[in-house]
């Protein structure tokens, strides 16, 4: 993050592929300037959205509409009692696994299971005790000649009596991993059986922004708790997250958040209720952001297959979110020194390694991988790969 926050303050051309910013999508820019004059033009709207305090839970009629969606689209039973608002997902990850895991007062321990890795890097230092992320490894299928994807090792995943919940992300940040609906209905047989939540990190996934590329059901019922995210829609500035729950995780979450803060932002909230009374949400989301995604990955995929020619590479299967995952076997120096190499070329990318939050034991593998991000500019997502692929040919000579 200061690699990226200097990058942002000089003055130099730098590509960005370390990053987690969203595209600026232009039709996604015009709409929400358009909601935002109507409101500041409406007196009642523009005070909710900047001069009155919320609920601490969120403000109310969003929460309310954005239940009667998930009802009418999916059939789940939710009320705005379901529905808390935080100050972006990463807070609200914050406050549920420090709810959930960690000292508990009659002394036990507990810690949040990630089932699978490599998973979102922000897990890594939310616990406020040391220890509270375990993690699995994943299975690896071998596709092609160039592609290969992370399952679910169900076979060795162990559920403790320490555990207090299950956390996984869906699509997954660094790899685009989406987990089939076959997994994720194991994953919530397996938590409700133990009695613990499954966490389940939707910032990239559906029903919004859904960026998706493979065939996907958004999932929830009462042992779920499902955390979207505002950011990705092209709204990072505003740090919304929204958390549905049983109502007693919502209260816990309200709770937490009145201590913390009073209140959340209600710019989000207000911006987006009118998207989501009608619905067109979703249908943007749809129409526009999955598809403009799909082409840049694309796009970027094939700068890979062109440039990486001839090494030894792998692509994870790109299902979905912002990011290809590139697995170089054998990297020579690993790829914390790819990574350095890459800076020094003015080139940023993230080092494979940092995404292994809780996985004990040596493993290979974790340095053999770097997450690009291909939401940037064409022109600086291309030299970028470039670079990469010139870097890691010195390394392998």
């Amino acid at each position: 993050m200061e690699d990226l926050g200097a990058a942002l303050a000089g003055d130099r051309d730098i590509a960005m592929l370390g990053g987690g910013n969203p595209a600026h999508i232009p039709e996604l820019e015009a709409l929400f300037s358009e909601e935002l004059h109507r409101i500041l033009a409406d007196e009642r709207e523009y005070r909710r959205m900047f001069a009155n305090y919320p609920s601490p839970a969120g403000e109310e009629r969003f929460r309310s509409a954005l239940a009667a969606l998930l009802h009418r689209e999916y059939g789940w039973p939710l009320s705005a009692r379901n529905i808390a608002l935080t100050s972006g997902s990463q807070t609200g990850f914050f406050t549920l696994f420090n709810l959930l895991a960690g000292r508990h007062p009659d002394g036990s321990f507990k810690q949040v299971l990630l089932p699978l890795t490599p998973e979102y890097i922000g897990y890594q230092d939310v616990g406020l005790s040391p220890g509270m992320i375990t993690s699995a490894r994943p299975s690896i299928e071998l596709r092609d000649e160039h592609y290969f994807k992370y399952h679910l090792d169900l076979a060795n995943l162990e559920v403790s009596r320490d555990t207090a919940a299950i956390c996984v992300s869906r699509p997954t940040n660094p790899t685009g991993n989406v987990l089939t609906d076959d997994e994720m209905r194991s994953l919530m047989r397996i938590a409700r059986e133990a009695g613990v939540p499954l966490l389940i990190d939707n910032a990239y996934g559906l029903p919004f922004p859904n960026i998706v590329f493979s065939d996907a059901r958004p999932v929830w019922d009462d042992n779920v708790v499902l955390c979207l995210s505002m950011s990705k829609l092209g709204l990072p500035g505003i740090r919304t997250g929204v958390v549905v729950a049983a109502e007693a995780v919502i209260d816990a979450v309200t709770g937490v958040n009145s201590v913390l803060s009073l209140a959340v932002p209600s710019v989000g909230a207000v911006l987006l209720h009118e998207l989501v009374t009608s619905g067109r949400l979703l249908d943007i989301s749809q129409a526009v952001i999955q598809p403009y995604y799909r082409r840049k990955m694309e796009q970027a995929v094939g700068w890979v297959h062109q440039y990486l020619a001839g090494l030894d590479y792998r692509i994870h299967v790109p299902e979905g979110a912002l990011f290809l995952w590139l697995w170089l076997p054998g990297l020579r120096g690993g790829s914390e020194q790819l990574y350095a190499r890459l800076k020094a070329r003015d080139v940023l990318v993230l080092s494979g390694h940092h995404f292994f939050p809780g996985l004990k034991g040596e493993w290979e593998h974790r340095h053999e991988c770097i997450r690009l991000t291909y939401s940037q500019d064409p022109a600086s997502v291309e030299r970028g790969i470039k670079a990469l692929a010139d870097e890691a040919r010195q390394l392998r000579e």
